[in-house]
């Protein structure tokens, strides 16, 4: 691919500048010099030139091929087609462009001598190249003579400035225009590449290098620039000169314009940009990506961002400032280096102290901004002790840094370190400031994030230690939930389930939602679960548990309001009983034939509104039904009716499915997967295994001591009976103690025993007396209070439950593994 560039058109015939120039194509040496000095590329163009091949031009010193010196002056004889003038001329010539180095474009025209011609009238460009690679400057130039009006364009080459990137100024309209021609020059690159550097170049305001995936050409200079460069220079002056608190020099104020009043403007409409780009969500790792992206590369070529691991944590920590022993956390890194090559010496998640003799430690401490000028092999030395075994020196010495400290409410939270390239201008004071108030509004903005994270972190740890952690198997039911938070803004709710072993090997299982979202709705979730646990232990009838749990939610205030489903399951009658206080009905699937429906149930108003009778219903179901509760987060979405949901809701329950945790996954894919959902959910699913009735014993005994031994007989037979002969010690022993403490406490109506085989083995006895019994401590001669004791030590699990009648007390003995 020959890189001679030609000004308006892709290709260009090889029979001589003057045809070219009548054809409007300009043929350009395009020469780039590296960092030490020596070209690195020479184009065709360079060779017609200059007239010296690329084998000896290509690692030669630039000055040695490069004899061109001199800016453009006022008595420098101009082509008559009127494009330059000394004003578009700026800074030094080529010769000192090539030794010192540049920071803008440059311009000129000079004379060389060459061996094929005398003498050769020559208009240069020169800008200075960032990034990465070794590359420092491009120089394009162009022989006059070609640029001579002719007969065909008497104001030279159409009148226009030499613009290989097809434009006469950064700021325009054709910039669509020009990245579709970028590929005519370089056919190697798309169209894609070329929109991304035509918008690198009009967001910079003055050319780049850029590389393309094999070849290392200059592909985007633009040479109307120059007035645009040269004010910024300018401003450049004013701001130093402001910063300085110097009087302005007579060159900067000729032209008329405020350039202190134009710098601080444009500091001022950075800040502004920076600002409108961050804090645009309270999430703190999208915020911390935000900050760092910010300032890369406009301000910094590096921007590395630490922050105390209890911020990132989303957690509080103490007063008082940092010392040698505060962990600062890596949460982002950005750069404009090549890919990789920070990341494995300093990569983003490590944690670590600094000295007090770091520039870093300084910052934290007096939460003022640091700068550095340039950062010495000393320093860098010093800096680089802190990162064990990876020597970061050759990527910090020589580059201007700038520490500072994001901050809070007079809070250090964290701080950013800037670096800027060896190449670029150095950090100054009215940086330092500029700095200062990007890093304030960034440390506010973080700090909401941060408390918004805090907030959110507390509640749902709230949250979370209320929801239960149920059982997955109770007497006849198999049991699976699912608890989801909020997509949205406020993502903690008051969605809960629960579920509630009661006398007669019955479960009571609940759903409910607290109206609203946040800590106060988590709370009042709380106080609601609670309640209710309260009330099933004393086996209220669903409709009553609901009338009391709305008393309640009026005596705690009429801010919230809640919807509730309370069902009883008793799986040796097979039947449900169920009230709704407002809540989406529950869905029963059908065993038999895998047909759900939608419970038609009285339903009641919402916890909280008060005066409301609720009503309650009893459902036969048959082993294996399947019992489905949710809150509306499941099933509504913003825009759709409630139907839809209800009915997707019934489809997906139906499927099949191995295990109670598939057919729960099953439902959260159907109904979470449509989008729009911003609410909690709660979903419980339960299995109606039942109980079979040879599984059941019932005695009824007569308040009479002989009671006793008859009751001890029957649970040893029955044991048998059911091949559970190694229980029967234990269970005769303390269906003794039971059923003597129910006949002495009994007012004349029967104690009743029964067993239960399920999982494990139910034993409950049930009596008209209401008091509780509970544990005493019995002494060495008393006659009672060793009864209960011995029940806590031998049972499982054990308990008493009042009753509408008067109590039930029960314990529990874990089944032979043997069993059937």
């Amino acid at each position: 691919m020959d890189h001679g560039m030609d000004v308006g058109a892709s290709s260009r015939p090889e029979d001589g500048t003057a045809d070219q120039a009548a054809s409007g194509r300009i043929p350009l040496a395009v020469v780039v010099v590296d960092r030490d000095g020596l070209v690195s590329h020479w184009s065709t163009g360079a060779r017609r030139l200059f007239a010296v091949p690329r084998e000896e031009a290509v690692g030669r010193p630039a000055l040695d091929l490069l004899p061109v010196s001199g800016a453009l002056r006022p008595d420098d004889p101009l082509p008559p087609y009127g494009a330059y003038s000394m004003d578009d001329g700026l800074g030094p010539d080529l010769e000192s462009s090539l030794e010192t180095g540049l920071s803008y474009p440059a311009a000129g025209r000079a004379r060389l001598s060459t061996p094929e011609d005398n003498r050769i009238d020559v208009l240069w460009w020169a800008y200075p190249l960032v990034g990465p690679g070794r590359e420092r400057l491009l120089v394009l130039a162009a022989d006059v003579a070609a640029l001579q009006p002719g007969p065909d364009d008497p104001e030279g080459v159409s009148g226009e400035h030499i613009a290989p990137a097809f434009a006469r100024h950064t700021d325009f309209d054709g910039a669509d225009d020009l990245a579709r021609r970028l590929p005519e020059i370089l056919p190697s690159m798309s169209v894609q590449e070329s929109a991304r550097i035509v918008s690198q170049v009009l967001e910079l305001g003055y050319p780049v290098l850029e590389f393309s995936q094999n070849e290392r050409v200059p592909v985007t200079p633009d040479w109307g620039v120059s007035r645009r460069v040269e004010r910024k220079v300018r401003r450049e002056r004013a701001a130093r000169a402001v910063a300085a608190g110097q009087a302005l020099p007579q060159d900067l104020t000729d032209d008329g314009e405020d350039l202190e009043y134009v710098a601080v403007r444009e500091r001022l409409e950075f800040l502004n940009e920076v600002s409108g780009k961050i804090g645009t969500s309270l999430d703190l790792a999208r915020t911390i990506v935000e900050v760092s992206r910010a300032v890369v590369p406009r301000f910094t070529d590096v921007a590395g961002t630490y922050l105390r691991e209890q911020v990132v944590a989303g957690e509080g920590f103490a007063d008082g400032v940092p010392d040698t022993t505060t962990l600062w956390h890596r949460v982002a890194l950005e750069h404009t280096d090549e890919p990789g090559r920070w990341d494995d010496v300093v990569p983003v998640g490590e944690s670590m102290p600094f000295p007090a003799h770091t520039p870093f430690f300084q910052c934290m401490t007096t939460g003022e901004p640091v700068l550095v000028p340039r950062i010495s092999e000393q320093m860098g030395h010093m800096i680089a002790a802190q990162f064990e075994k990876r020597d970061i020196r050759p990527l910090i010495t020589g580059r201007s840094m700038l520490v500072v400290p994001l901050k809070a409410r007079n809070v250090v939270l964290g701080f950013m370190i800037l670096l800027r390239h060896p190449e670029r201008v150095e950090f100054n004071d009215m940086d330092r400031v500029t700095g200062a108030e990007l890093a304030a509004r960034a440390g506010l903005v973080l700090d909401n994030a941060r408390m918004y994270t805090y907030q959110e972190n507390v509640a749902e740890t709230l949250q979370d230690s209320m929801l239960p952690h149920i059982a997955p198997r109770m007497a006849g039911c198999d049991i699976a939930t699912r608890y989801l938070p909020g997509t949205l803004l406020g993502r903690v709710g008051g969605d809960w389930f629960d579920s509630v072993k009661l006398p007669g090997a019955r479960t009571a299982v609940v759903v409910g939602d607290v109206m609203g979202h946040g800590l106060n709705s988590a709370a009042m979730m709380g106080q609601l679960r609670t309640a209710v646990q309260t009330m099933a232990a004393l086996d209220l009838p669903p409709a009553q548990l609901l009338r009391n749990l709305d008393d309640l939610a009026q005596r705690l205030g009429d801010t919230y309001l809640a919807t509730c489903l309370y069902a009883i399951y008793d799986p040796i009658e097979s039947e449900l009983h169920i009230a709704n206080a407002g809540h989406i009905p529950p869905v029963l699937v059908r065993a038999e034939d895998g047909r759900s429906e939608l419970l038609d149930l009285p339903t009641g108003a919402p916890i909280g509104v008060g005066g409301v009778p609720f009503e309650s219903a009893r459902v036969r179901v048959d082993p294996g039904d399947r019992l489905v509760m949710c809150t509306d987060g499941l099933v509504e979405v913003r825009g759709e009716d409630i139907g839809v949901g209800l009915a997707t809701l019934c489809e997906s329950a139906a499927h099949p499915a191995a295990s109670m945790d598939d057919a729960c996954d099953t439902i959260i894919r159907a109904l979470n997967t449509r989008g729009g959902r911003k609410d909690d959910v709660a979903l419980l699913l339960a299995r109606l295994n039942g109980i079979e009735p040879d599984d059941v014993a019932v005695w009824r005994l007569t308040p009479d001591a002989v009671e006793v031994g008859r009751a001890r007989a029957a649970v040893r037979e029955q044991l048998h009976e059911w091949q559970l002969a190694k229980l029967a010690d234990t269970a005769e022993l303390l269906v003794g103690e039971l059923v003597t403490n129910a006949v002495r406490h009994s007012h004349g109506r029967p104690v009743e025993l029964r067993l239960v085989r399920g999982d494990n083995l139910l034993c409950e006895v049930d009596d008209d007396d209401h008091a509780l019994p509970s544990l005493l401590s019995a002494g060495p001669t008393d006659e009672a209070g060793r009864g209960l004791h011995v029940v806590s030590t031998l049972a499982r699990e054990w308990g008493a439950t009042r009753t509408g009648a008067g109590k039930t007390v029960w314990f529990e003995l874990t089944l032979p593994r043997t069993r059937r």
